[in-house]
């Protein structure tokens, strides 16, 4: 990637970061438009998760691994430790594929 379009890109992210607590006080949202901003964000994260945790490269990553990352998520919901999560997840995982499970 050539140096200038790091730069402007570098640019533009700091412009945006530093356009948050500029306009805090100048603009007010109503309430109804940030529970939708947020309600948003949270439904892009798990697009996000899902793409990424479900796919191996352009096609299904298998059973096995849909069943980790739902052990994985059932666990970060139930608020385990970050390590138990990671963990509980792989070992799922493993466990189906050493059993067969594609």
């Amino acid at each position: 990637m050539p140096v200038t379009a790091v730069l402007i890109l570098a640019a533009g992210t700091f412009a945006i970061r530093l356009a948050g607590p500029l306009l805090r006080d100048r603009v007010t949202l109503p309430e109804k438009v940030r529970e939708l901003m947020s309600a948003s964000a949270t439904v892009l994260l798990l697009a996000l998760v899902a793409v990424s945790a479900l796919t191996n490269g352009r096609q299904f990553g298998g059973w096995a691994l849909a069943a980790g990352v739902a052990v994985g998520g059932l666990a970060a919901w139930r608020k385990l430790p970050f390590v138990a999560v990671i963990v509980l997840a792989a070992a799922t995982t493993a466990g189906l594929r050493l059993i067969g499970v594609a």
